[in-house]
């Protein structure tokens, strides 16, 4: 049984061998991708994520995602125009971290709202800081005499 089974789909490769169906295939005359490497349990994970373009910070548990959020908050408001704007953003974030301390799921970790106030003030601060823009070097005329440094003199001591 297993044998006329086997050489009915050997028939039917030889077939398409032959159609050309195998023929311009993707990936063709390309190494297979991880040959070699040692075995990775997650494979299947990593390739997706990579294929979709995903972050890796979706395999993060809820609190630890919320925390890498809350630290990225001042990178995130920088360029958001008015204050209100940024007192949304933080509202939003803020909702977020209270509907998971209401059911907080996965490992135990501290996870307190913002401030909305603090990010605010220093949205401001940044906001009217000047632009910081480096002076043209200039090229040093007068070599200065070398001084040893007392460290050096103390060292030689020894």
């Amino acid at each position: 049984m297993t044998e006329a089974w086997d050489a009915a789909v050997e028939a039917q490769i030889r077939g398409a061998v032959q159609r050309g169906e195998f023929d311009d295939l993707p990936g063709m005359g390309k190494p297979i991708p991880g040959k070699g490497a040692p075995y990775d349990e997650s494979w299947w994970i990593k390739s997706f994520l990579e294929r979709e373009a995903l972050p890796s910070d979706l395999l993060l548990p809820t609190p630890l995602q919320l925390r890498r959020r809350i630290e990225q908050v001042p990178d995130e408001v920088r360029d958001l125009p008015t204050e209100q704007s940024v007192r949304d953003f933080v509202g939003q974030l803020n909702a977020q971290i209270v509907a998971w301390l209401r059911n907080p799921e996965g490992p135990r970790v501290v996870v307190r709202p913002v401030n909305a106030d603090a990010v605010v003030h220093r949205w401001r601060a940044e906001r009217t800081r000047p632009e910081i823009t480096t002076p043209a070097v200039e090229p040093v005329t007068a070599v200065a005499s070398p001084r040893r440094s007392w460290w050096l003199r103390w060292r030689r001591r020894g």
